[in-house]
């Protein structure tokens, strides 16, 4: 390893003894080839103390949505399967004779979080079944509606929603359309929604139980913004698990949905990652060339978030790409405490894999430790 490199290792050190999170993988790769990758610190604090290692699984949170819903979701409509302009009630009968402007929303709006849905619903406190849930959001009044006018509202019931058509076109569950699509046709042996019980000392654990979810959760009870049972049954603090979430998805409504949703729900590594994200690059094994473009074009000009298909640009102001990446690339963030970003000019991945939610969420904002970690992966790559 470099010198430069060693100043990434450095950097990352220094995070887990401040405490930020207790322990990471990376991963640094360019022309499809991993340049430089480790794991440090732990992949679980409590109860135990286990070294994260380079085949510690992590929970991806959101990383589902770009890796797995949006490639699926292009791959059907290259065969013809989906229409991305087509409105979500050719696919969801729940939306075919919605509420207000519903009507309208498209798959590609969804895509791009630009529906105008609410940015999240604690739907396992509204939806009486798994299967209820599309009629749930279906009567969910839109964030914003007046004249339809786009307006970016990073969205997990976009993906939700997606998750359910692309079961109901395939007519298979979610997981199993997965690894016949993407898994098995790249190999990966540590990607997958739900490990089974036997894998749970090789993930990285999360937090104890869902303190912060479930505050969140109360607010919108609070205020009226439930529709389900507990919209006038307020309870004083829910909480629904309250062991140590290790092995299982953190989020409540994937884990509400048996694991399996189109936000949510998917595990790997930072190998496994990388070689996820170069499938959104050219000579991907997936995707068509025609298709790639969908991933470095601005669908939401004039908005405050640049936004392609399933995935944030780096042109967006501020965001957690920083500065050195340029204004084509694209990435993603998830909550647990992982990013991927793609520089599809120079054909560069970077992956940070952390579980900074664990034991406990004590800050919510990784933006700061993910530009840096950008900045000096780039600058180790551009000192080779």
């Amino acid at each position: 390893m470099t010198s430069d490199f060693m100043k990434v290792v450095e950097f990352l050190q220094t995070g887990i003894r401040e405490g930020r999170f207790p322990g990471a993988q990376y991963l640094v790769g360019q022309d499809g080839k991993v340049v430089a990758e480790g794991a440090l610190g732990l992949a679980v604090v409590e109860p135990e103390k286990i070294a994260a290692t380079a085949d510690t699984i992590y929970d991806l949170a959101s990383l589902t949505k770009p890796l797995i819903t949006c490639m699926l979701a292009v791959r059907l409509a290259e065969r013809g399967a989906l229409d991305l302009k087509a409105p979500l009630g050719d696919y969801l009968t729940e939306f075919s004779r919605p509420e207000g402007d519903k009507g309208r929303i498209t798959l590609t709006q969804l895509l791009t979080h630009t529906s105008g849905l609410a940015a999240w619903r604690p739907l396992y406190l509204e939806a009486a079944s798994a299967d209820d849930v599309p009629a749930v959001i279906a009567r969910m009044p839109l964030e914003c509606s007046e004249g339809y006018q786009v307006k970016v509202i990073y969205s997990d019931l976009n993906y939700i929603l997606l998750g359910y058509v692309i079961e109901r076109v395939t007519g298979k569950r979610l997981d199993h359309v997965t690894r016949a699509e993407i898994i098995k046709p790249l190999d990966l042996t540590r990607t997958m929604f739900s490990p089974p019980l036997h894998m749970k000392r090789e993930t990285a654990a999360t937090e104890w139980g869902q303190a912060y979810e479930g505050g969140e959760a109360y607010e919108a009870a609070l205020h009226n913004q439930i529709t389900g049972p507990l919209k006038s049954d307020c309870p004083p603090r829910p909480v629904w698990r309250t062991d140590l979430i290790w092995g299982e998805v953190h989020d409540g409504n994937a884990y509400y949905l048996g694991g399996i949703a189109g936000h949510a729900g998917l595990f790997s590594t930072a190998r496994e990652v990388f070689r996820l994200a170069n499938q959104f690059l050219p000579g991907s094994d997936l995707l068509r060339a025609e298709s790639l473009s969908l991933f470095t074009t601005n669908f939401t000009r004039g908005q405050c978030d640049a936004r392609s298909l399933g995935w944030m640009l780096a042109e967006t102001a501020g965001c957690s790409s920083g500065t050195r990446l340029p204004p084509s690339a694209f990435g993603h963030t998830g909550f647990t405490g992982t990013s991927v970003w793609i520089d599809p000019a120079l054909r560069r991945v970077f992956v940070l894999l952390t579980n900074r939610i664990h034991p406990a969420v004590t800050d919510t904002n990784m933006k700061k430790v993910r530009q840096q970690f950008h900045s000096l992966a780039v600058e180790a790559l551009d000192h080779m």
